[in-house]
């Protein structure tokens, strides 16, 4: 596994050992982003790499650009794979590490105004200063019942994790378990719904044969792509009525334009 372009183009990665992980081919890297280059969201981006394996996707974008990563998988050889792999590149500084299920860690996050969710039944989080980087998969731990959430440990490379002002992610990468089950894609997507503004953008990778992910109420699919067995769909906060003329003629028309 390798970085395609930018700052760090050629550098390999560290993978997680096991069986267990999905790399996203260079192909499908290659055009995920010259896609996102396109919507202009990859500069001085806050960067969200959910079920991250080795990290490759998050890496990618620090390379072209973005100015910080968070990386989440619940699979301790993925964790450690990727905070060999921030330092191999000098950018662990810039990186936090979650060894965490997903839902845990966006039940433990706040967006601008809010409280975490589920805070008030539990605020239970360890938590342990870290650094780390990590190539893109699904982690294997998280395949279980969502709704059985247990306390994740959080490695931390920065001290503003809890920034009063709240968490906005400018991009967010979510490749989970191909055999995660649908209704466990669409809770996920509505607890990360907290985490966006009208400019972000979330991009959920499937099998291709899978069923298109239902999307919670406040976010829609804007396009998709398919690349032989994998799938892409980008996926964004619903306008509100007065703004989906300016997005359909923005993020979105570009979107038609590509997926003819």
């Amino acid at each position: 596994m390798r970085i395609i372009a930018g700052a760090f183009k050629g550098s390999r990665l560290v993978a997680p050992g096991g069986s267990n992980t999905r790399p996203t081919s260079d192909r499908v890297k290659e055009s995920l982003f010259s896609m996102l280059d396109g919507y202009g969201v990859l500069k001085a981006a806050n960067v969200l790499d959910l079920f991250a394996g080795s990290g490759g996707l998050g890496f990618e974008a620090m390379s072209r650009g973005a100015a910080e990563v968070d990386f989440v998988d619940s699979a301790s050889a993925s964790t450690r794979a990727v905070e060999s792999n921030a330092q191999k590149l000098g950018i662990d500084h810039s990186t936090r590490i979650h060894s965490s299920d997903v839902v845990t860690f966006l039940s433990s996050q706040r967006g601008p105004g809010q409280q975490a969710f589920g805070q008030q039944a539990s605020g239970q989080r360890q938590s342990h200063e870290h650094v780390g980087g990590a190539d893109h998969v699904g982690g294997a731990e998280d395949r279980g019942g969502l709704d059985e959430v247990q306390n994740g440990q959080v490695l931390e490379t920065r001290s503003d994790l809890d920034d009063d002002e709240g968490r906005i992610f400018d991009l967010v990468f979510m490749d989970p378990p191909y055999p995660l089950g649908e209704d466990a894609v669409t809770q996920i997507l509505g607890r990360l719904s907290r985490l966006l503004d009208m400019e972000s953008i979330v991009v959920v990778e499937r099998a291709s044969r899978a069923p298109e992910p239902t999307m919670p109420a406040a976010l829609e699919i804007f396009r998709s792509k398919t690349f032989g067995e994998t799938a892409l769909y980008f996926v964004q906060l619903k306008a509100k009525s007065d703004e989906a003329s300016q997005l359909a003629s923005g993020v979105g028309a570009a979107a038609a334009d590509e997926s003819a």
